[in-house]
């Protein structure tokens, strides 16, 4: 039996809210729709993300840059401006990606996804720092300087990637000096920072130009993905789990190290995206296992990153277009139909574990509490996926777990009195609304079939009881568990003995 204990007075110390520091979307057009502001709202609430970072804020179904027939440039922020506005009255602030290079100001042709991202070099540096300023400067105006202090301006998307950028290391660090420069003539304190790249590439080339150059970084970014195989743009390539378990820990403590040895030491690691894969037709985001390999991965990276921003909060994604079915692999927390999904329900499952953690010897959980009388357990199995095929696959078969050890909870120090103990859980068939997709067999559900869907998928307890806790202050229960099973106790005292 596993055993999972702690004594609530024993306190470890603040509990580092990381996780949900920040979340991604798809690009800024996509939050032009009712659908994806409406879930970004959901998941600000219920899974308390901060931030939130997105492509495509100067693409041109932005409407952001065009010139006139003389020439002449013309901006328009009415897009942008109603696109912040959601972010900020969902009760989160933007990571300001600056990308990618409108067509009238590009260098190149060459272009990315179904919504035709162009990721040349832009054709003149003037102009590049013209309309990033002129983008600042209009921020500020709007929402005033002491709000936009609080953002974080990031320099372009894996520009270390010659899917996301025509340029090489030199471009990048010319357009980071011209960003950056455009931003703080702004403001100097406003906070700008890169190389936003894929596989932690290019971190000491950017920090040792900028320590040279003396050009301002603020933070660190980049990306990690726990998958092998090729870049997937067309959603058809061979893709599988990593077969390293800790490659995502390795990951970000190498960037951390790296950050560390630096000029500047103490600079914010920020993960601006992670997930199992980097396709948005992998069904590994629908499946319950993605909900294990997240707490897995999250518990082992706590102190080694400042945030790890999940890529993404919503199916309503369409760098292939728009989704065939309501499951096809999208990254989303949620489905185009605002069904949760499992992964949902890690993140809703960490934000319910309050300030204070509590000291705890298994590696696969934590203990928490708000105070004396509100204490949460949460705890999770997860083991590599034992694949014979790829993940377009795996994942879509009906994969039944195997058992795993019974899970014992024992806390001592709680004060004496009569307590409410709720379970939930995500699990194979419990809050798995993929694989109740799956079983039903309805492919193109109506109207209340979706409503019923998207009720199952809700964050509901699996079981409420009362616990009388005496005099020796102990709470002692054990719980079945099977592989990939996660499971928050939400212990509340509600009376006296």
């Amino acid at each position: 039996m596993r055993k999972i204990s702690g004594d609530i007075r024993n306190v470890k110390g603040t509990l580092d809210h990381f996780f949900n520091d920040c979340v991604g979307a798809g690009r800024a057009g996509e939050l032009l729709r009712r659908t994806a502001v409406e879930q970004m709202e959901e998941v600000s609430r219920s899974c308390g993300f901060r931030y939130l970072r997105f492509h495509g804020l100067f693409s041109d179904d932005m409407g952001v840059y065009q010139k006139d027939d003389e020439g002449n440039p013309m901006y328009n922020w009415q897009y942008v401006d109603h696109v912040y506005d959601a972010i900020l009255d969902s009760g989160m602030k933007p990571f300001v990606e600056l990308s990618f290079t409108p067509h009238a100001m590009a260098s190149g042709t060459q272009e990315l996804f179904w919504w035709r991202a162009n990721v040349t070099v832009p054709a003149s540096m003037e102009d590049w720092y013209e309309l990033v300023h002129r983008f600042t400067k209009h921020m500020t105006g709007r929402y005033g300087e002491a709000e936009v202090k609080t953002w974080r301006f990031e320099v372009w998307n894996e520009p270390n990637h010659p899917a996301f950028f025509s340029g090489d290391l030199a471009d990048y660090l010319n357009m980071y000096d011209t960003a950056v420069r455009a931003v703080k003539d702004v403001c100097a304190s406003y906070q700008v920072g890169g190389p936003a790249t894929a596989g932690c590439a290019w971190i000491p080339e950017l920090l040792e130009h900028c320590h040279e150059k003396g050009i301002p970084v603020d933070f660190v970014t980049t990306h990690t993905y726990g998958v092998r195989g090729d870049f997937d743009e067309d959603g058809k390539k061979l893709l599988y789990l990593l077969e390293d378990k800790n490659y995502i820990e390795k990951s970000v403590r190498q960037v951390k190290e790296q950050v560390k040895a630096s000029a500047f030491p103490d600079l914010p690691v920020y993960f601006t995206e992670w997930s199992a894969s980097y396709s948005s037709r992998d069904s590994v985001h629908d499946s319950y296992i993605e909900a294990s390999y997240l707490l897995y991965h999250l518990k082992r990276v706590s102190g080694l990153a400042d945030s790890m921003s999940y890529w993404t909060f919503t199916d309503v994604f369409e760098e292939l277009g728009i989704g065939l079915e309501p499951f096809h692999g999208g990254f989303g927390l949620m489905n185009l139909q605002s069904y949760k999904k499992p992964a949902y329900h890690a993140y809703w499952m960490l934000n319910q574990l309050g300030d204070m953690e509590v000291e705890n010897s298994d590696s696969d959980s934590f203990i928490c509490k708000t105070g004396e009388d509100d204490i949460q357990v949460l705890w999770w199995d997860y083991e590599l996926p034992k694949q014979d095929i790829h993940n377009a696959v795996y994942f879509k078969r009906d994969l039944v777990p195997e058992s795993a050890k019974d899970v014992e909870i024992l806390l001592e120090g709680l004060p004496r009195g009569r307590y409410q103990v709720s379970l939930y859980q995500t699990g194979y068939g419990i809050h798995d609304i993929y694989t109740e997709y799956l079983h039903s067999g309805i492919l193109e559900p109506s109207r209340q079939e979706e409503e019923i869907f998207r009720e199952k998928s809700q964050e509901t307890p699996v079981s409420v009881v009362r616990k009388d806790v005496c005099g020796d202050g102990t709470l002692h229960m054990t719980f079945p568990m099977r592989r990939y099973d996660c499971c928050l106790l939400k212990i509340k005292r509600v009376g006296q003995l």
